[in-house]
This record gives structure tokens, C-alpha cells and sequence, in this order.
């Protein structure tokens, strides 16, 4: 493995800028307009090697080509600058076929549990969803073994809050883009909750369920 790096520093390499770390990994969403076109840029990624540790996923759809990179290891999940260089190669294989990232359409959800004692309740939410504890953080994190679905974050409580919702949605976006949805969210009904910007913010709808926009800056 090479050697690991920050959200603050993937996103700091100029040559990254069609890329967002959102939670789990950087992702880049390429439009290509139709399936054979990205039928013929995954083909380009694969030819061009690079692959490593659980990276590349691509995600091919009918008009978009989603890749994700994500290095990971028995003591370590994260970036590093091995995904760096590939973030780069992969962008240049994208513009060689007249294709652009487009940060908008990069999101992803985690699902946050709390819970007075996290070690009881994780072993049944791995079986129920053939989920697998996370390599670098086994007492907190739960994760689809193929990185199709949400990931699962137990978070601790002091007390039962009886009065409070117990599930809520981790929703990564980018950046720029986090304020944005913010006030989407709020034009729809949500009203704020608590505001920890530019980090996070905690929306809730008309009836009181929870749901936080995130993204990376401020994290490292």
C-alpha cells in the first residue's frame, strides 16, 4: 500500500478536481450520455490496470459511469496516494473520450443507529443483512460486503431518549454542494435542527424524523 492521505489532501491535488471524497472513498460520476459510451470508458478503465486494493468499483448505469476508490486493508480503510494517481488516470481516460465528471451527482447515504450498548445490537443487523463488520472500525461500523448498500454507523448514547427518533440518514454530498441541499430541504417542509456548518447540518421533517446533510470539510 501507499501511503495514506487525508479527505484535505485528496481533494487539496489539483489534478483531483471531478472528484469528491463523500464518507466511504473518492467517487467521480462521469455522464456519458448512453450505455455503450460508458460501456467503452469502463473498458478503458480495466485495460488501464491500477487495480488494488477493494479499487476500482464502477457503477454502470444507462447515462453515467460512477467509479469509486477506496483502499482497503486488514488494519487500514481510507485514501492514499496510490488512489491519487488512479483518480488521475482515470480522468484522463474520461477526457480522452470527451467525457466530464460532474460533482452533482456524487452522494452517499450511511444509516446512524443509536444505541445504549452498540455491541449488543450489531451482531443482528449484520445477520439480517448479511452485512460485515468494517476492517479499521469493527465496534462501530457495519458494511455491504459488495459496497452496494449504505454502510451502518452505531452511535453510542448515554441515556434512551424516548422523545427521539432512533434511526437517521447520514446524507454525503459535496461541498459546495452541501448548503444547497440544505435549504432544499428546508424549502420542502424540513425545518433545521442543528447547524455545525460547514461539516454538517441536522434537518428534520414535518413529523420529527432526522436526517443530516455531511460532507468533508472540517473532518481533517
Amino acid at each position: 500500500m501507499s501511503e495514506p492521505i487525508t479527505m484535505r489532501a485528496f481533494h487539496a491535488d489539483d489534478r483531483t478536481r471531478g472528484w469528491r471524497v463523500v464518507g466511504d472513498g473518492a467517487t467521480a460520476v462521469f455522464r456519458t450520455g448512453s450505455f455503450a459510451a460508458g460501456a467503452r470508458l469502463v473498458a478503458a478503465i480495466a485495460a488501464a490496470g491500477g487495480a488494488g486494493p477493494h479499487r476500482p468499483d464502477v457503477d454502470l448505469r444507462h447515462d453515467t459511469v460512477a467509479v469509486r476508490l477506496l483502499t482497503e486493508t486488514p488494519d487500514y480503510m481510507g485514501m492514499t496516494t496510490d488512489d491519487v494517481e488512479l483518480a488521475v488516470r482515470i480522468s484522463e481516460l474520461a477526457r480522452e473520450q470527451g467525457l466530464a465528471a460532474d460533482p452533482a451527482l456524487v452522494q452517499t447515504v450511511q444509516v446512524t443507529i443509536d444505541a445504549l450498548v452498540s455491541a449488543d445490537v450489531m451482531p443482528f443487523w449484520a445477520a439480517v443483512l448479511g452485512y460485515a463488520r468494517r476492517a479499521d472500525s469493527p465496534d462501530e461500523d457495519l458494511v455491504d460486503p459488495r459496497w452496494r448498500g449504505p454502510s451502518i454507523w452505531f452511535q453510542d448514547m448515554d441515556a434512551p431518549r424516548p422523545q427521539r427518533n432512533r434511526f437517521h440518514l447520514d446524507i454525503w454530498v459535496a461541498p459546495e454542494l452541501a448548503e444547497a441541499r440544505v435549504a432544499a430541504a428546508l424549502a420542502a417542509g424540513g425545518r433545521l435542527v442543528r447547524d455545525a456548518a460547514p461539516t454538517w447540518w441536522t434537518l428534520a421533517d414535518a413529523e420529527g424524523n432526522e436526517a443530516d446533510v455531511t460532507c468533508a470539510t472540517g473532518r481533517d
